[in-house]
């Protein structure tokens, strides 16, 4: 008696268990859900190429001024010169939280643009 009832019980909860995972693993699978999951590795991987575009330019930056400094290119400037350029990325700080991303510097001369 005590047999068929553990076997029974066990049976019992092995079914309600996969028919679960079944469940769930056929949520997983809508269109809804797989578009959102796209979505997601989207934007990370598009925060990723961003992050790393920041990082080749502050290397691009770190050694221009390397380069100038070696060349001399740092001295005083003749005013009849044109304006000395401007670097493309300041260096960043960290993110203070690990999960924040930098953004890119935005400067335009566009004068037209609405406000």
């Amino acid at each position: 008696m005590f047999r068929r009832t553990f076997w029974f019980t066990a049976g019992a909860a092995a079914g309600v268990w996969a028919t679960t995972k079944v469940n769930r693993k056929l949520k997983q699978l809508t269109p809804e859900s797989l578009a959102a999951q796209a979505a997601d590795k989207a934007i990370e991987t598009g925060h990723k190429l961003k992050d790393f575009a920041l990082d080749v330019r502050e290397g691009m930056v770190r050694r221009e001024a390397e380069l100038g400094g070696a060349l001399g290119l740092e001295a005083p400037v003749d005013p009849d010169l044109p304006v000395q350029r401007h670097y493309a990325v300041e260096a960043a700080e960290p993110a203070a939280r690990p999960n924040t991303y930098r953004t890119l510097p935005y400067r335009t001369n566009n004068r037209n643009e609405d406000h």
